[in-house]
């Protein structure tokens, strides 16, 4: 069948051009149009636009109330990216080693990833002239599924470029876009792939090239596999790599942003540069530090990429040779020491040291990485020490359900519009009880049928007996041991007393990947397994395998509490939590990350105070925070919940519900965090 003349000339034409463009990643009225053209294709794909177009159903092409929702959506799509770009920011070029753009693109891990999508969308959406650039994960991260015993398993699936957004990316020359980079002594060709995130134009770094020797090839399918030696590779790759192809796109940005050290080998392409135009080294260096921004994620020494001396000089030899300066003087700009020759290379310090700005993610953050980092101005008192912070927030239009959105819209207003306004969320503080908790009863009811189902067809199946009416509590995130996703657990019967309660029972839904060489990460996910199974919880403990952003987003939007418990200070920022508010769903956190900005005494819950825990081992604040947070449940959340009027409202719960609504949305929306970088951090000069 001719489905053009079908369906009409410029249909098909109108979905082509937006699946090419991931910003139908925020649009739900799009998804929705592509997901009527064929359910089984996009459920198949991941929820990809682009698998729908290859055999859409023509009873729906043909239908005019189809093509007048295309028009409709094209008419917005095509108005948002001819919309004039802010005149009073600067071009960014953004560095990042993973980008979380949709569950369809699995280039990404985990928070890192997730912050960075959302940057480059709130760029787009505010009109900030910004090109992002990160590596090719042609593999993505990995696919997790579990044998028999509950132990998590992994394979890779490659990714199809054929059904995705991206292209070859292309130079002013109308040729394929390809640059020149040593690894060690040996020339290896960097390629390239581009995607349009709405506005904003993301290249991914691809050495699967002729002219790359085939032991290389596959350098950047993986993300954050591979040894030491691998490691540092990638990361040339990125850095390096990364602003000869903006030179071969014709592209001289005014700021460079390092989102986390793994890009920071980009200051030394530029410092090649500068040399190589006849500054000296004192000005090179300068110039380098006017134009270079750095924002560390990590609260964790060991997080930090050290390179030792032997792998420095033989990954970095022909550079150095360029440079015209000595390895081991090379080596001193990453060390925090420089000419300790025991001093390992540190990709933090290089990003501090060449950068002019650098931020935590949080307030807290911040304040941890001055003391961490204190070594590096020794002259300086500690609350001195030139490290700020820039919060961390989310693009709420790629979290908020549809049916969040819409009861948003229609009881609010235009919440896009005004998402980072706090005079526009006040009036949540008005919102009709039985409106607003009508609304979260059905969020909660919408998903437990997504984790019915999705228990029901994973490798290890369960059986779930998750209840509508029932406190439900969510905790998604990277299985780190030190996020403590069992924390709950520790007291067994305790826990199990709670959630088995006849008349106030408690149901939890987990979802997370450990890293493959995390065994200690595989260990707490194998424990939850074994929770899961206890007879007496009677399937109200349930994980959910593979965890992507498809699942981040259903239980954001389901779940009636975020559970987060990291051991302090451990969590940079954290963004999960930070989507739950536009729900009417509640944060009952460790006063660690974004959460002691958020909490106000009335808007969630904080496990025990705001104070240090460096005075306790482990075993003991894993013994103390796991005692108050049942006794939190017990004393507060559980009572709150419960607690209903004659017309079966919990008054005080929907109380804390608008409260969350009015207070946390606009202050930790990605918006909001774009345009605190933008008049902050890019717009600032000198160091």
């Amino acid at each position: 069948m001719n489905l053009q003349a079908h369906a009409g000339p410029q249909v098909l034409d109108m979905l082509s051009e937006i699946a090419g463009n991931v910003w139908w990643s925020w649009s739900p009225e799009a998804l929705d149009l592509f997901e009527r053209l064929d359910p089984a294709a996009f459920a198949r794909s991941r929820n990809n636009p682009l698998a729908t177009l290859a055999d859409p159903d023509p009873e729906v092409l043909a239908q005019a109330s189809f093509r007048e929702r295309v028009e409709r959506v094209y008419s917005e799509f095509r108005t948002d990216l001819a919309a004039p770009l802010d005149p009073g920011s600067p071009r960014v070029a953004y560095f990042c080693m993973e980008y979380a753009l949709h569950e369809s693109l699995p280039l990404y891990s985990g928070g890192l990833g997730v912050l960075a999508g959302d940057h480059l969308k709130s760029a787009s959406d505010l009109g900030i002239p910004l090109v992002a650039v990160g590596l090719f994960l042609r593999d993505g991260y990995f696919t997790q599924y579990f044998d028999e015993v509950g132990r998590q398993q992994d394979r890779s699936d490659a990714l199809e470029t054929g059904s995705s957004p991206l292209v070859r990316t292309v130079g002013p020359d109308g040729e394929l876009a390809r640059v020149r980079v040593h690894l060690g002594d040996t020339e290896v060709t960097v390629g390239s792939w581009t995607v349009q995130v709405g506005r904003t134009t993301l290249h991914l770094l691809d050495l699967d090239e002729e002219g790359t020797p085939a032991e290389l090839r596959d350098l950047t399918h993986r993300l954050y596999q591979g040894g030491m030696e691998a490691r540092i590779r990638k990361e040339i790759v990125l850095g390096i790599g990364g602003v000869r192809l903006l030179r071969a796109l014709g592209l001289s940005p005014d700021v460079y942003h390092m989102n986390e050290g793994h890009c920071a080998f980009l200051t030394l392409e530029l410092l090649r540069e500068e040399l190589e135009a006849g500054l000296d080294r004192d000005d090179a260096v300068a110039k380098v530090r006017s134009r270079t921004v750095f924002t560390t994620h990590t609260p964790v020494p060991a997080g930090h990429d050290r390179f030792d001396y032997e792998l420095f000089e033989a990954s970095f030899g022909s550079m150095a040779r360029s440079l015209g300066i000595p390895v081991p003087e090379l080596m001193d700009l990453g060390r925090i020491h420089p000419g300790d020759p025991g001093e390992p290379f540190n990709m933090t310090v290089l990003g501090m040291r060449m950068a002019r700005s650098s931020n935590g993610v949080s307030q807290l953050h911040g304040a941890v990485s001055r003391h961490m980092w204190h070594d590096l101005w020794p002259g300086r008192p500690v609350e001195e020490v030139p490290v700020g912070h820039v919060t961390n927030g989310v693009h709420l239009a790629t979290w908020t359900s549809r049916a969040a959105s819409e009861f948003l819209t229609t009881h609010l207003g235009d919440w896009k519009a005004n998402q980072m306004e706090a005079d526009f969320w006040a009036r949540a503080r008005n919102l009709p009880d039985e409106l607003l908790w009508a609304c979260r009863r059905s969020l909660r009811e919408a998903f437990l049928d997504f984790a019915h189902r999705r228990a029901g067809e994973q490798t290890l199946r369960q059986t779930p007996r998750l209840d509508p009416d029932t406190l439900t509590i969510g905790f998604a995130r990277r299985f780190a041991t030190y996020k403590r996703a069992p924390l709950l657990f520790r007291d067994l019967p305790a826990a199990i007393e709670l959630i088995s309660d006849d008349t106030r029972p408690l149901q939890l839904v987990f979802a997370g990947k450990a890293h493959p060489d995390d065994e200690g990460g595989k260990d707490l996910i194998q424990e939850l397994h074994e929770v899961t199974r206890h007879p007496d919880v009677n399937g109200r403990v349930v994980f959910l395998e593979d965890y992507d952003m498809a699942i981040g987003r259903a239980m954001v939007a389901g779940c009636d509490v975020w559970l987060n418990n990291p051991r302090r200070p451990m969590e940079a920022s954290g963004t999960s939590g930070q989507k739950v508010a536009v729900h009417g769903g509640l944060n009952l956190a460790i006063a660690d990350g974004w959460w002691p900005e958020g909490y106000n005494g009335s808007n969630g819950w904080m496990i025990g105070e705001d104070e240090s825990s460096a005075h306790l081992s482990e075993e003991e604040q894993d013994d103390r925070d796991a005692r108050l947070l049942l006794e939190t449940l017990r004393a507060e959340v559980i009572p709150t919940f419960y607690e209903q009027d004659e017309w079966g409202i919990p008054v005080r719960w929907v109380a804390r519900m608008k409260e969350a609504m009015a207070t946390l949305p606009h202050a930790f929306s990605s918006h909001r965090m774009v345009r605190d970088y933008r008049d902050t951090i890019y717009l600032r000069h000198g160091a």
